[in-house]
């Protein structure tokens, strides 16, 4: 069975069509969960058409991380599949990833290729936007490489790396998806089975836009503080952390935030 977690703040009006592609999947032996994060609006009623089809667990606002962990605590399958309340699959999507995990047993997580809208229309992505196989650590660094909705792991893998870091508002996919891909290898379904729209301004991306990458520094310094890197990612992840220290700190600067920019570039002199 394939636990599927949806977590959800104030997206009624995306959940229905969430739920119904997870509902409607070829691949039938599934759990859906819905973690509701503390929304006030019509998501217990759009989530209530489904009662005996899915389990809905309420908790008051924590953030994203904290309804993915409370979904994961509740879930019982041998594999979890996210879902982010905003995007929808295709209906093969479950059957076809499945089945290329179980035919490699070697490979505790898995994701697939993405087709996305913007507006209600067609975006062609750019080359630094598709998903990659085997070892991404390097693609990982530089960006979050890895779309939640289209990751199926094995329940293993929290054993392994642990759960998402609540304390992060922002890029908290970008830093477990990094903790993964300096342990594991990914298996890629080279299909855009994970459909997603953008272009809002609910998105965390838009509404963090101006400062992400202050959560992807504290991400990777976390990793570099583990000492659980081997030398050759502990080299990759050093550098990386400079250029984004560089850019950051400069940026602070221009914008007259001048002690923040300061201590951001002066950051980097320290590993």
């Amino acid at each position: 069975m394939v636990s599927i977690i949806i977590p959800t703040f104030n997206r009624a009006q995306f959940l229905k069509k969430a739920i119904g592609s997870v509902l409607s999947q070829a691949y039938s032996a599934i759990e859906l969960i819905v973690v509701d994060d503390g929304s006030q609006d019509d998501t217990p009623a759009v989530v209530s058409r489904y009662a005996g089809r899915l389990k809905y667990l309420r908790q008051e606002n924590k953030g994203v991380s904290a309804a993915r962990n409370l979904g994961i605590k509740n879930s019982s399958g041998g594999f979890i599949a996210f879902l982010d309340s905003d995007d929808w699959w295709d209906r093969d999507k479950l059957a076809v990833q499945l089945a290329k995990m179980r035919q490699s047993p070697d490979y505790i997580v898995s994701h697939t290729q993405e087709t996305w809208y913007k507006n209600g229309r067609l975006l062609n992505q750019k080359e630094k936007h598709r998903k990659h196989h085997g070892y991404i650590f390097d693609k990982c660094l530089a960006m979050c490489c890895v779309s939640m909705s289209t990751a199926i792991v094995r329940r293993g893998l929290f054993d392994s790396v642990g759960l998402f870091d609540e304390d992060l508002p922002c890029c908290e996919d970008y830093d477990f998806w990094l903790r993964v891909s300096a342990r594991h290898e990914f298996l890629l379904i080279d299909r855009p089975l994970t459909l997603k729209a953008g272009g809002r301004p609910d998105q965390v991306s838009s509404i963090y836009a101006t400062g992400m990458d202050r959560f992807r520094i504290e991400a990777i310094l976390k990793l570099l503080k583990s000492n659980e890197l081997a030398p050759d990612q502990r080299t990759l992840a050093t550098r990386e952390l400079h250029k984004k220290c560089q850019i950051y700190g400069s940026g602070c600067l221009k914008h007259g935030r001048v002690d923040e920019g300061r201590r951001y570039l002066q950051l980097a002199a320290k590993f």
